[in-house]
């Protein structure tokens, strides 16, 4: 139960995390920044300890999940006044 309130706290500066990775990796593909993305999240929500302490079953699917919604970001931005 613990990691579900790390979970919803990582998913709340995702947009701040991508934002930033746009800034820092502007250049870069699309993948790249994306890629980027999952690691720094994935180091905040300490998901290697998560899955070393069975609180992440299965990885693969967590770390797709974490893809989906980074992707959902970027187009919510994307469709932002931000992107101008």
């Amino acid at each position: 139960m613990i990691f579900l309130a790390t979970l919803l706290q990582g998913m709340s500066f995702i947009p701040a995390v991508v934002h930033g990775v746009e800034g820092l990796f502007g250049g870069k593909t699309g993948a790249q920044k994306k890629q980027a993305a999952m690691q720094f999240v994935s180091s905040a929500m300490g998901v290697t300890e998560a899955v070393e302490s069975k609180q992440i079953g299965d990885a693969e699917k967590f770390a797709e999940g974490l893809g989906k919604v980074i992707d959902g970001v970027v187009e919510c931005l994307n469709a932002s006044v931000w992107k101008k």
